[in-house]
């Protein structure tokens, strides 16, 4: 039988657990508030979400944060995939420090990650624009596909993929039939995070956007420095709506793989 916990750990968790939730709770409710001032309730109303539709500043920056973050995504989860299967399959040489290096840029502050992708695009004379967000998010969120991947790869059954050799699969049949559909859990997950961590991106994006590549988060940035309204809270809304939605289609899928 599981183990009764002490009621004081119960209020503590649901102490944290409301701390963390609260302000995002506000900022929904907020985005229906009618007064253009957040701190004051005045009713209910749609206006600030039909008003995200006159704001072509807000509609260009979350297309090219959807093609930024849909781009960094693809390419992060084949090339992470890839690396992933690379280091749990063979026996490199200096294996430990390359699963090492993987975890440089998780740790390594994103200012630092910014001045030397901009240093880089400058040596390579590479004009900043989508190319260069979409470089500089690959180069961080390929690490998080590949460390997913590989706690997939450690729990994966490998005598499946033999079984399916010795009935007769070649290397790329058994890849595609059999290690692929157990691997996929692991790469949407990754796939998912990437996305999350591409769309969310200021710091970064900020040293490598050249004119006309604001993404989503700088516009947002942006249209605060110059006045807070509640359409940014209608904005900030329909990305935590969407993002939750996409979270709980993936573990839907994920349970019935």
């Amino acid at each position: 039988m599981p183990t009764r916990l002490p009621g004081w750990l119960l209020t503590t968790a649901a102490a944290v657990y409301v701390f963390l939730h609260l302000p995002v709770l506000v900022l929904m409710i907020f985005s229906f508030n009618s007064s253009k001032f957040s701190v004051q309730w005045r009713g209910f109303t749609l206006q600030w979400y039909h008003r995200l539709l006159d704001r072509p500043d807000i509609l260009r920056g979350l297309r090219i944060s959807l093609v930024v973050g849909g781009a960094a995504t693809v390419i992060s989860a084949l090339l992470g995939t890839m690396m992933a299967l690379a280091l749990a399959r063979h026996r490199l040489r200096g294996r430990r420090a390359l699963e090492g290096f993987l975890y440089l840029p998780i740790v390594t502050p994103e200012i630092v990650v910014g001045i030397s992708l901009l240093i880089l695009f400058a040596l390579l004379k590479l004009p900043l624009g989508i190319m260069t967000i979409v470089i500089a998010h690959v180069a961080f969120c390929i690490s998080f596909v590949v460390i997913v991947v590989l706690a997939r790869l450690e729990g994966m059954d490998q005598s499946l993929e033999e079984a399916a050799m010795i009935l007769g699969a070649d290397e790329i049949t058994t890849f595609w039939k059999v290690t692929v559909p157990q691997l996929w859990p692991g790469i949407l997950a990754g796939a998912l995070l990437a996305f999350t961590m591409s769309f969310d991106d200021y710091v970064i994006t900020s040293f490598v956007s050249g004119p006309g590549s604001s993404t989503l988060p700088i516009v947002v940035y942006s249209m605060v420095r110059k006045n807070v309204e509640p359409s940014i809270n209608a904005i900030s809304t329909i990305i935590l709506m969407v993002t939750a939605l996409l979270i709980y289609g993936a573990d839907r899928l994920i349970r019935r793989r």
